[in-house]
């Protein structure tokens, strides 16, 4: 179900055990081939997929475009929330559904800078809400949720996404290759190892001059599809995990 498209009324005779779905994003830089809004149009999609194979089962909030950037801000055209006030935007949107009654929440992201505030936005409303034995309160990104993703086309390069790379490039040439330009002749940028597993505090200009971070030389819509159905199959099932919670258990 689409939330934009229901009354209130609607909403309001849904089973509260219904899982509403928040799905995040970004607008920002995408290197020199890739459109701003890439983690937007590539999340939309998956969560598209995802409300029509779940139907009814399942309530999808229009998807936030707006995330925390700023590790992109070195290059023109990035559009990102201050940190504090997105866990603050994030916490609101769980907070809005507890109002109306809603027990299984589920922020489904897809863009890493959001990452550590979507973390700590669940965090924190579990803990206003710590007499609740009822909530089931998930973050989660979607291309965690399988493990499927690299094996989903023979041809794939890139053993991992990365920024602007082999897949990403391939899911925005399964929408709309207008959007693509002269990937080809892009040069390959290796993920490196910053300081792993510590976790190292960076901006993009440390990692990689023209933004990206992978090889998308090779991406194909072909490509694309198939990882749209393995990141889409993965959003699905951590969904059916939600409706098949008993409403206490640790465990799901």
């Amino acid at each position: 179900m689409l939330l934009a498209e229901l009354t209130w009324p609607d909403v309001a005779a849904l089973d509260k055990d219904t899982p509403v779905v928040f799905p995040v994003a970004a607008l920002e830089q995408h290197g020199r081939h890739a459109p701003l809004f890439t983690d937007s149009l590539l999340m939309g999609e998956i969560a598209r997929r995802a409300e029509v194979s779940l139907g009814a089962a399942a309530l999808f909030a229009p998807l936030q475009w707006l995330g925390n950037s700023h590790h992109h801000l070195d290059f023109p055209g990035t559009l990102s929330a201050e940190p504090r006030l997105y866990i603050d935007l994030l916490n609101g949107l769980l907070e809005n559904f507890l109002a109306h009654g809603f027990r299984r929440l589920l922020i489904l992201n897809g863009h890493g800078g959001n990452d550590v505030p979507g973390k700590q936005a669940v965090f924190e409303v579990r803990q206003r809400h710590r007499d609740r034995k009822d909530l089931l309160l998930l973050f989660a990104t979607y291309w965690n949720l399988t493990d499927r993703a690299a094996q989903s086309h023979p041809d794939l390069q890139d053993v991992s996404l990365g920024h602007a790379c082999e897949w990403e490039t391939s899911m925005v040439l399964r929408l709309n290759p207008r959007l693509v330009r002269d990937h080809t002749n892009i040069p390959a940028q290796g993920r490196g190892n910053p300081f792993e597993p510590a976790s190292r505090g960076w901006i993009m200009p440390d990692r990689s001059e023209h933004g990206h971070v992978g090889d998308p030389r090779h991406a194909t819509a072909e490509k694309g599809e198939a990882l749209f159905a393995a990141f889409s199959e993965g959003a699905v099932e951590m969904i059916r995990r939600m409706i098949a919670w008993d409403g206490k258990s640790w465990d799901g």
